[in-house]
């Protein structure tokens, strides 16, 4: 009270001296400049002065530009309207005001520089500068500068920031950052909530309307650019993820009433399984409906995959001949129809994500390893020589091997085993930097015992094997005997290293007697003991269990977001599993060769202006009216 009455004593001499627009101008911005809104709001916003919104426009500039958000909420209450005070002007020198050492201060200046229409000293910020950097952020998910109408702004919003983050060096600015996300992606799902709860069925036609403004993207695709696990958790999302998944069967069918009828078809229509139109449909519209049902093609995908894999373990092991069998024949018929299946994924238009997934990578590893493989088998054993046949099948035995991990992309279905599956991720990421605290403990040791041991050890798979495989399994309770004089054995090491099969002996004076500090040695490997096998093992395991407990306070969170990539990747995938899917490439490949213009018509009938205005009217009346203004947005 005593500092607002010392400001307070100022401002109200200056009102009894001066008067007139000037004066009162003055008065605001000495207020905006001390930030006390509370003696903006008392004493100059009173009864003795008219306001105008244009009149405080220059006060609000500086609000926006020194962070002053209580002002800007002022300005708002007085009736401020931003639609009309941002102007191209007033945005850009918002943007060229930015603080010169944040980061998107950084990525407008330096895309400012590259623009060969401006001076190197002139670094002057424009707004097309500032959509190339929107474009960089979001990637293929925007077209335009500022869209006049804010449908999807808040998931672009947070996407922005969450881009933006990723890039962002100090902690508190990068937390910042991810606050404000997370508070633009809760403010999305209050708009659809709320509007979930006016009408349903509209609401879920809201999740796959197609955007023009944001690159053809509907809102379930920007949610999941986006990485809004927030908002893919929401009921309302859920339910309509869990209707898609599904197709055209009721939710309520249960797992062996779906089995029964995907054994014996006709059972589809003894009513075993239900749809969600009760009224009465044609035979043909139950089979293809049953058929392209994304939960049915999983099923058919999971019983392929198995057999696929039962196939390729049976020849690399048992009928891997020189000429090949109608088996392996078939083998390869089924990887070309996982390759072609995976070319058809890349060329969709919701492909934009495809090579940062995870399992896309995997996938197409192992078809890379399995060409690798033939290459060596049928070309090189040809024109080189007929050995690498041996050396292609070593690599389709680690082809097995990736191919078999996809298996867990099967268990994300789960809701048992899918949060386990996105734990098993993170825990995965934390080993591969706890390797490289170990790698130290290991070279280090290990080179120290090669280099007492051993003088002069010139074979590399001998030096691999003395320092770090020895190491590595000290860690799992084999401890290297070498490293104890009483374990020589000159018979069976080399003494100059000439016997490929056999180590090169340790340092001796010739008549079977080890020469090397032995003490020194063992107090090497006790040490190396205690700390990487005791202390680095158990900071693991530590480590381990703290991503578990963290992982599993929202892990159905992150589960049902993951879950979305799975149900929109079979709702999109052919109806066939490998190797018949192969039928449906050829029935695609026709389709879009020569049925491409109809296509576009039908594109641009699903585009129409009058769906656009359809559904703008919809939402200011129906949605809009009853949200607050902060949650305005989607």
């Amino acid at each position: 009270h005593s500092e607002a009455g010392a400001l307070s004593g100022p401002v109200s001499a200056l009102i009894t001296d001066h008067r007139g627009r000037d004066n009162w101008d003055y008065q605001l911005k000495l207020a905006v400049s001390w930030n006390r809104p509370d003696i903006a709001e008392t004493q100059i916003f009173t009864d003795d002065w008219k306001w105008k919104p244009s009149d405080l426009y220059p006060s609000l500039m500086v609000s926006l530009i020194e962070d002053k958000p209580s002002f800007v909420k002022l300005f708002l209450d007085r009736g401020v309207t931003l639609t009309e005070f941002v102007t191209s002007d007033h945005l850009t020198h918002l943007y060229n005001s930015t603080d010169q050492h944040s980061l998107i201060h950084s990525k407008l200046e330096r895309e400012a520089s590259l623009d060969p229409s401006l001076s190197s000293k002139d670094c002057y910020i424009l707004l097309r500068h500032v959509s190339s950097v929107l474009q960089e952020l979001l990637g293929d998910s925007t077209e335009p500068l500022y869209p006049e109408k804010r449908s999807l702004a808040g998931l672009a919003c947070s996407k922005i920031l969450k881009s933006l983050s990723k890039e962002e060096d100090d902690t508190i600015t990068k937390e910042d950052m991810l606050s404000l996300a997370n508070l633009y992606e809760e403010r999305a799902a209050g708009v659809f909530n709320e509007c979930y709860r006016n009408d349903e069925r509209r609401a879920e036609l809201l999740l796959v309307r197609v955007s023009p403004r944001w690159g053809q993207f509907t809102t379930l695709e920007l949610a999941d650019e986006a990485q809004g696990q927030l908002f893919m958790s929401q009921g309302g999302v859920q339910a309509y993820l869990t209707k898609t998944w599904w197709g055209k069967l009721s939710v309520d069918n249960g797992f062996l009433q779906v089995i029964l009828c995907m054994l014996l078809f006709p059972l589809i229509y003894s009513g075993l399984v239900t749809f969600r139109c009760v009224s009465a449909q044609s035979c043909l519209w139950k089979l293809l409906g049953f058929f392209n049902a994304p939960v049915v093609k999983f099923y058919y995908n999971v019983v392929s995959y198995i057999g696929f894999l039962w196939l390729f373990a049976y020849v690399i092991m048992s009928d891997f001949q020189t000429y090949p069998s109608w088996k392996e024949y078939l083998l390869y018929i089924w990887v070309f129809s996982l390759l072609s299946e995976e070319i058809r994924q890349v060329w969709i238009p919701i492909a934009t994500q495809y090579f940062s997934q995870f399992w896309n990578q995997a996938d197409m590893l192992a078809l890379v390893f399995f060409i690798v493989g033939l290459i060596y088998i049928f070309l090189f054993s040809r024109l080189v020589h007929k050995d690498t046949v041996y050396l292609g099948r070593v690599f389709l035995s680690v082809d097995f091997m990736i191919f078999t991990f996809g298996i867990m992309h099967i268990f994300a279905v789960s809701r048992v085993l899918g949060p386990k599956m996105i734990i098993l991720r993170r825990m995965i990421k934390d080993v591969f930097f706890f390797l490289f605290l170990l790698a130290i403990w290991i070279v280090s040791y290990g080179v120290a015992k090669q280099s007492i041991l051993v003088i002069n050890e010139t074979r590399l798979h001998w030096i691999f094997r003395n320092v770090l495989y020895e190491p590595y399994l000290a860690l799992f309770g084999q401890i290297p005997t070498a490293v104890d004089g009483l374990n020589f054995d000159s018979t069976k090491c080399s003494e100059n290293g000439t016997v490929p099969s056999l180590p090169k002996c340790v340092f001796n004076d010739g008549s079977g007697n080890a020469l090397f500090p032995e003490w020194l040695t063992i107090i090497l490997t006790c040490l190396y003991i205690l700390f990487a096998n005791i202390l680095l093992l158990n900071l693991l395991i530590a480590m381990l269990s703290y991503t578990f407990g963290d992982v599993e306070s929202h892990a159905d969170q992150v589960w049902k977001f993951y879950c979305f990539g799975l149900i929109r990747e079979y709702n999109e995938r052919p109806s066939a599993p490998p190797p018949f899917i192969l039928f449906s490439h050829l029935y695609l490949l026709f389709k879009n060769l020569f049925c491409r213009n109809d296509m576009n018509h039908l594109e641009e009938a699903l585009c129409s202006p009058s769906e656009n205005v359809c559904v703008s009217v919809y939402l200011s009346v129906c949605f809009l009216t009853v949200t607050h203004a902060p949650y305005g947005i989607l």
